[in-house]
């Protein structure tokens, strides 16, 4: 199959795909040296059997008529684990695909367990089977290959039946609204939105002092930003071990900073030392007084831990007797919260999950419901 290589092409392209009721999407991209990702394939389906594949890395091509299709409201676009797709959608112009639908978050509430592959969906749903020789092949070499086409274009074809099951199957259990949690976080702008004032949360687990999240705040921002700059990996910037070892040991003089094992020689007298210097002064420099401690467990110190495990056996057997994936119900999180507060503010305490599971797990809790097994599973009694 040829390329899309021009903006007209792409332009009547996406023109008879904004005629269908859905099409379905996927996109091949590199970000090994980056941090940004470098999109370097799209691939369309529609139901009628049209498809097509577009190059990216063409010359002069003009990517808003695909863009202006992510956004037409007329189209369901079809993703399967889509994060990574829309996040480059947004990158492209702020703009998120719209209405949209998910497989791998359809398929968690058809009953196909928490981390089933799309090869499974496709061999189940759509009775084939794809050739995955061409899945870790660089896509930012031209020309691609007969096999790397084929392989790419299978990806979004294939994902014609998938979704057309899985929709079948969400209408006759009349499950669709159990999605609108999960697809509204994938849509959000605020989950694609890179905020380096974020970028130290994902590395606070092991601080336990306000001063050391103090400092990490700040040099996981500088990090961040400086990744952002250069467009490279944060680990290029600074190793994790790194920004953590220097949030706990905050070191304020050069001679300091290089006595650090995670730093590497003569690091600390350079221009990257010196920022790093100012970023721990900035770090020493915030008022500690609004800065909250990361939360561990709830039940590790509040004595609730034997609860948390009997609402994990109640979330099992109400998940496999539905046929749902467990952690579209319930976190481990939202457990120790439950565990805790009959009235904790969580997900799981509104809505259909309420009346799937949170009922249950309060009246767990009272010992108006009891466990017990029969061949083998575990089976829930409500008890008068």
């Amino acid at each position: 199959m040829d390329l899309i290589t021009t903006t007209s092409e792409l332009a009547d392209a996406c023109a008879r795909f904004a005629a269908q009721p859905f099409v379905t999407v996927d996109t091949e991209f590199m970000r090994e040296t980056t941090y940004y990702p470098k999109l370097c394939l799209i691939q369309m389906a529609a139901p009628d059997g049209f498809a097509a594949l577009v190059d990216p890395l063409a010359k002069d091509l003009d990517l808003k008529p695909f863009v202006d299709l992510m956004a037409d409201e007329g189209v369901v676009k079809v993703f399967h684990s889509a994060r990574q797709d829309l996040e480059i959608i947004w990158l492209m112009g702020e703009v998120l695909p719209h209405p949209f639908f998910d497989t791998q978050v359809a398929a968690m509430v058809c009953g196909y367990g928490d981390s089933v592959s799309y090869e499974q969906l496709v061999n189940d749903l759509a009775k084939a089977k794809i050739d995955k020789s061409s899945r870790f092949t660089d896509w930012s070499r031209r020309p691609l290959s007969d096999a790397q086409l084929t392989y790419a274009l299978s990806d979004v074809t294939h994902l014609v039946k998938v979704y057309q099951a899985l929709a079948k199957q969400l209408i006759e259990t009349d499950r669709g609204a159990w999605l609108d949690d999960e697809m509204a976080v994938l849509t959000s702008p605020e989950t694609y939105r890179a905020d380096s004032a974020q970028a130290w949360r994902r590395l606070s687990g092991r601080m336990r002092k306000p001063r050391e999240i103090a400092v990490l705040m700040e040099v996981a921002a500088w990090r961040e930003r400086e990744a952002q700059t250069r467009n490279v990996p944060r680990g290029r910037i600074l190793k994790d071990e790194a920004v953590i070892d220097i949030a706990s040991s905050a070191p304020r003089s050069v001679e300091a900073l290089g006595r650090l094992r995670t730093i590497p020689s003569g690091f600390e007298r350079s221009r990257t030392g010196t920022d790093i210097l100012a970023a721990v002064e900035r770090g020493f420099a915030r008022d500690t007084s609004d800065i909250k401690l990361p939360e561990r467990g709830r039940s590790r110190g509040s004595g609730n831990g034997a609860v948390v495990e009997l609402l994990k056996v109640l979330l099992k057997a109400v998940a496999e007797a539905e046929g749902i994936a467990p952690k579209i119900i319930a976190t481990v999180d939202e457990l120790e919260a439950i565990a805790d507060d009959d009235h904790a503010d969580v997900p799981v305490l509104q809505g259909w999950r309420r009346g799937l599971f949170g009922e249950k797990a309060l009246a767990l809790k009272t010992g108006r419901v009891a466990l017990s097994t029969e061949g083998g599973r575990v089976v829930v009694h409500e008890l008068s």
